[in-house]
């Protein structure tokens, strides 16, 4: 009952808050058309305020059942919503916003990577403590980061959001952490509405970058807390996850300048291709679902096939990505 009250609370809160903005639309921060941009006319950025405002109830209630508490991960999440709302705004200097990330994401790997009375079995001495929170701190500051580059194309970050948190929802061996992925989604339902072609609204960085650090903190908290194997929250998100991180790993074999704004992910390439806002979104929530179904079948069924099914996708990724730059090389570079 508390779960069905979170989550239609999620979806009320959410629907009130979008209506709001859409209200006060020619008020709010917009996306400005740019070098990274697909769009010809400004969108307005902070639809993640109701995301935010519709899981702020879960949020509150089962926040401190996370491993580590709620010390663990809402100062961060917090924090996260706070420097990247005042980007959405002003445009927060690039270091400043990643030392935010950066930090948030050493806090939170540091409190889950604890348990009463020591350290997770199979990490200790102290120096592979270490060696663990670092790993886990480059995971969950670059996932916060992957969620914001893919938040460029009409409905992308709806759908994963949906997609993947309900995905960790169904999955959750945890009630606490069922309750929190699962009224996350339920927030981004009525959010996909005004995000799905033609977008009137984006997430955002308020909305993509904590988004995409608390895909990452929860499944590491499912992880530490034995809710899920490591394969399923990476499988949930693998198309966000693939797209963002073949792009980046291309850039740098290319020697270009990876800070700079560009439209070479995967995604952006396949709308450029002519798949336009809508094509694109078939392809990449046709990936998600079948990422997430084959996640929750190893999960109920098989799960020592879990990370055969990992290593499958990534096969599937890395043709779909291949076919991409075998379409893009013939593409006149006149009309790229």
């Amino acid at each position: 009952m508390l779960l069905a009250l979170m989550c239609a609370a999620a979806v009320a809160l959410s629907t009130g808050v979008l209506a709001v903005l859409l209200r006060h639309a020619r008020t709010l921060p917009v996306a400005t058309p740019n070098a990274r941009s697909l769009h010809a006319r400004p969108v307005p950025r902070v639809g993640g305020l109701a995301l935010w405002a519709g899981f702020l109830p879960a949020a509150a209630w089962f926040a401190p059942a996370v491993p580590g508490g709620a010390a663990a991960w809402v100062p961060a999440w917090l924090a996260l919503v706070a420097v990247s709302l005042w980007d959405d705004a002003r445009g927060a200097p690039v270091v400043a916003r990643l030392a935010v990330h950066g930090a948030a994401a050493l806090w939170t790997a540091a409190w889950m990577l604890r348990v009463p009375g020591g350290m997770l079995p199979g990490i200790e001495p102290a120096g592979s403590y270490v060696i663990a929170v670092g790993v886990a701190a480059l995971a969950l500051a670059w996932s916060a980061n992957l969620y914001n580059f893919m938040d460029g194309s009409d409905g992308l970050a709806g759908a994963m959001t949906l997609i993947g948190f309900a995905a960790l929802g169904v999955a959750s061996a945890d009630d606490a952490l069922r309750a929190l992925c699962l009224a996350l989604a339920f927030a981004a339902m009525p959010f996909l509405m005004v995000n799905r072609p033609p977008a009137r609204l984006f997430l955002g960085d308020v909305g993509a970058v904590p988004a995409g650090y608390l895909a990452a903190a929860f499944g590491l908290a499912g992880v530490v807390r034995d809710a899920w194997p490591a394969w399923l929250p990476i499988l949930a998100f693998l198309p966000f996850i693939a797209d963002a991180t073949a792009t980046l790993a291309r850039r740098l074999v290319r020697g270009e300048r990876i800070w700079e704004a560009h439209r070479d992910h995967y995604y952006q390439r396949l709308h450029r291709l002519g798949a336009g806002h809508a094509g694109t979104l078939g392809v990449y929530v046709a990936a998600a679902l079948g990422c997430t179904a084959t996640a929750l079948v190893c999960r109920a069924v098989a799960p020592g096939f879990g990370g055969a099914a990992l290593a499958a996708w990534c096969v599937a990724f890395a043709i779909l990505f291949a076919a991409i730059d075998y379409h893009w090389r013939r593409k006149p570079s006149a009309t790229r």
